[in-house]
Formats: structure tokens, C-alpha cells, sequence
């Protein structure tokens, strides 16, 4: 498992404490999905130079994710701005 940090141990804590009530309604289910849907939209598309290691360790990470390769990128760029992206 995972180590947590302070905050993720905390909202862990809350959550198996039964201490979350669901918000579920049509309205914010709904305002979720147009959220979800502009996150993931993928509607630009870029020319990029790598070097052949890197392009074939990519690809090969991408296997062991049992994803494309153009995914594992498109992924990890995204965890780099959104500043989620944790170096080990």
C-alpha cells in the first residue's frame, strides 16, 4: 500500500469513519459529467521530438500499464501542471 501523507491519512480517517455524506443528485451528477468530459477532452493535437530510449521506455511502461503509450504521456503531462506529479 500506498504511504499516505497527513492529509490523505486524515480524509482516509473521515471516509472509513463514516463521517461523508453522498451529494448525489441529478443536478451535481450532472455538472460532474461536464466537468469529466472537458478534463479529459483531447482536442489538440502535438508534434513531439524524443529520443528513441526515452520513446521505447515510454512504451515500454505503457505496457505494463496495459495502456497506449500516447495515453501514458498525455497522463503524465497532465499530473506535471497540475502539480500532481510526485517524484519518488
Amino acid at each position: 500500500m500506498t504511504k499516505l501523507n497527513q492529509e490523505e491519512q486524515e480524509i482516509f480517517d473521515s471516509y472509513e469513519n463514516d463521517e461523508w455524506n453522498s451529494v448525489k443528485t441529478s443536478e451535481r451528477i450532472t455538472q460532474l459529467q461536464s466537468y469529466a468530459k472537458a478534463t479529459l477532452a483531447k482536442d489538440k493535437n502535438i508534434t513531439l521530438r524524443l529520443s528513441s530510449l526515452d520513446l521505447e521506455a515510454l512504451q515500454a511502461k505503457a505496457i505494463e500499464e496495459g495502456i497506449p503509450y500516447q495515453t501514458l504521456i498525455s497522463s503524465i503531462l497532465h499530473k506535471y501542471v497540475t502539480g500532481q506529479l510526485i517524484d519518488n
